[in-house]
């Protein structure tokens, strides 16, 4: 009996964990079940996801292909999504988030009141404090040039499903963190750190094509309906709809637009590039390259802190009158592979997520602190060995080269391909794409 016993209760414990991990997708869990005392005991949400993202999408992916006929994700494209969101979570490997280290600061030395971390009242205040503050985020990485060259990895993609919203930039949570310090003036940080994951959770489920319409919900939530445009490079669709999980902060600043015609994806000018480093980085070469044709100051620095579509003579946002006519008729940049190259495309790839997904679930590096209390944290809590040890058998410069070659080496497969035959890796004897000289100037929105 005490086995069965035993047994039964490990099987509930196993049931409302996922059932808890579920949930967590859709904003669905309640106060009592996520407020924590302290931050260690708030649980890695974005993390333990992964299996939810992996179902969801392979759901995605069946009920597209019954529906339509044709898969919604391509190899290309999903892979890059992907490898983008991977990416996106390196820094995380060295240091504990940008967000949530500078909000402790603040909290520790400059906080005004303290909210009770076990009230519910607490937990539904920093729920609309965090949406509310991640509207501006949001808005301000459209329009300030500097931002934007991080946030466009997120809108590079000319698909709109749910491996688009992993597609996530490396260097704006080293920005993003400023907009949220003020509720750490009030707020505990264990309370944050729930809610700063439960807000990116939401915001998953509605990168996709397949639902449409929500009914009532589309007044006050953010929908698919309400992000697909978002994502838009129709005219009516640029600088709207930037809520996380509420629409009503659109509707109150005047940026809500309602989906009409047929949203086409992507950036302004799309990039029709795969190459990891080029989507995460070609926009500040831009920038740079841009401000060098300018002659005084002013110019060279309004060309990171205006608009991305200023020039002088300008309002501060720009205007969209050089941007190309969308007539609907466009089609994504999708290149034919042959079936070798799409199976060694997949194979690698999956050999990469394999060890980025062990790196993470067994918090090889993750910290508590800074970088300078790497070695010793990681010989305390992991091993339980000398540092220097430790740090020489952790994989993760094994993870990021292979991350790296497989940037570099499906370049080819990425780009114009020749109709005989492809290359599986860049020559030796030329640079990667991203480092070429040549690099096309345009105003990407």
């Amino acid at each position: 009996p005490a086995q069965v016993t035993e047994t039964h209760l490990s099987e509930t414990m196993e049931y409302d964990s996922v059932s808890r991990g579920a949930r967590a997708m859709f904003f669905m869990l309640t106060p009592n079940e996520s407020s924590f005392e302290k931050v260690e005991d708030v649980p890695q949400y974005v993390q333990q996801a992964t299996p939810f993202f992996v179902g969801l999408m392979v759901l995605e992916l069946v009920v597209g292909f019954l529906k339509t006929g044709a898969p919604v994700i391509t190899i290309s494209d999903g892979i890059t999504s992907l490898s983008a969101g991977m990416v996106s979570r390196l820094p995380l490997l060295l240091m504990r988030g940008c967000e949530l280290s500078a909000y402790m600061h603040v909290w520790n030395h400059y906080r005004l009141v303290e909210l009770p971390w076990d009230s519910a009242w607490t937990w539904w205040f920093t729920f609309l404090g965090v949406d509310f503050c991640y509207y501006w985020v949001h808005r301000f990485a459209h329009e300030v040039a500097v931002l934007w060259a991080a946030h466009q990895v997120h809108h590079s993609s000319e698909y709109y499903n749910l491996t688009t919203a992993l597609r996530q930039s490396v260097t704006q949570p080293f920005t993003s963190w400023v907009f949220y310090l003020p509720m750490a003036l009030a707020v505990p940080p264990s309370i944050f750190a729930v809610h700063i994951q439960l807000n990116l959770l939401y915001q998953f489920w509605i990168h996709t094509e397949l639902i449409r319409d929500l009914g009532p919900l589309e007044w006050i939530l953010n929908t698919p309906k309400h992000h697909r445009v978002h994502h838009g490079r129709n005219l009516y669709c640029i600088d709207k709809n930037y809520g996380g999980i509420l629409i009503i902060w659109d509707r109150l600043f005047g940026t809500f637009a309602q989906e009409a015609d047929k949203v086409v994806y992507g950036l302004v000018f799309p990039i029709k590039r795969f190459e990891i480093l080029y989507v995460q980085l070609h926009y500040y070469l831009y920038l740079w390259k841009k401000s060098k044709t300018y002659k005084t100051i002013s110019n060279k620095l309004s060309t990171f802190l205006n608009g991305p579509s200023w020039k002088p003579g300008k309002r501060r946002l720009g205007d969209h009158n050089d941007n190309p006519k969308v007539t609907g008729k466009e089609v994504p940049h999708n290149p034919r592979w042959s079936l070798p190259v799409q199976i060694y495309a997949v194979i690698h790839f999956l050999l990469v997520l394999k060890t980025y997904h062990d790196l993470f679930e067994n918090k090889m590096l993750s910290l508590e602190g800074f970088f300078p209390q790497a070695q010793f944290w990681l010989a305390r809590k992991c091993c339980h060995t000398q540092p220097l040890q430790t740090l020489n058998k952790m994989p993760c410069l094994l993870f990021f080269f292979s991350l790296i070659a497989t940037s570099m080496g499906l370049c080819q497969l990425w780009s114009p391909l020749t109709h005989k035959h492809t290359h599986l890796l860049c020559s030796i004897e030329g640079s990667p794409p991203f480092w070429r000289t040549k690099h096309q100037l345009v105003v990407q929105q």
